[in-house]
């Protein structure tokens, strides 16, 4: 979230960030918001319609950080327009519960030559859109789920501010 709002900021992704959504007060994305407002629409009932009423201004949804399925009141308000990263080159260690440590763990076993990170289209099914843009790196001998993971933070900074760019001037996915 913090790289898309520098991107917005300094005129790489031509858009105004309008709203940042936390589901509680105190979380990471209200804290590092900046001047963006911050709503909170916690999960529950209504959830897909009040994500949208918070959301009815958006041009295009950046999920950072989520880790549910969004409902699909969402995806129905702006299709084509909600939008993912994940730290691996899908559709290779996605899906359910493949998130944070897990993903780079996985990578590690799996004995892949290399990572990177994923924006993609988000879809009602854990990380199956479409892709929008990948980044690469090399998986290094000596990596641990930490030294992978700081290695594709890197790229997640400088790819999802490229993916929204690439959406907002029509290069879509």
């Amino acid at each position: 979230m913090a790289a898309l709002l520098k991107g917005c900021d300094e005129g790489t992704i031509p858009a105004m960030p309008f709203v940042v959504i936390a589901p509680r007060a105190g979380t990471e994305a209200a804290g590092n918001a900046g001047n963006v407002p911050v709503t909170v629409v916690e999960p529950g009932d209504g959830y897909g319609i009040r994500l949208v009423e918070a959301l009815q201004e958006a041009t295009v949804v950046c999920l950072a950080g989520f880790t549910r399925l969004l409902p699909s009141e969402v995806l129905d308000a702006f299709p084509g327009r909600v939008l993912n990263i994940h730290p691996s080159l899908l559709p290779r260690h996605g899906g359910p519960g493949m998130y944070g440590r897990r993903v780079h763990e996985a990578v590690l076993a799996s004995g892949d030559a290399e990572s990177g990170c994923t924006v993609h289209l988000v879809t009602e099914r854990y990380d199956e859109g479409a892709v929008v843009l990948q980044s690469r790196c090399l998986v290094e001998a000596n990596d641990s789920p930490e030294t992978l993971a700081a290695r594709v933070l890197v790229l997640e900074h400088r790819t999802y501010p490229q993916a929204v760019r690439r959406i907002l001037t029509g290069g879509g996915a």
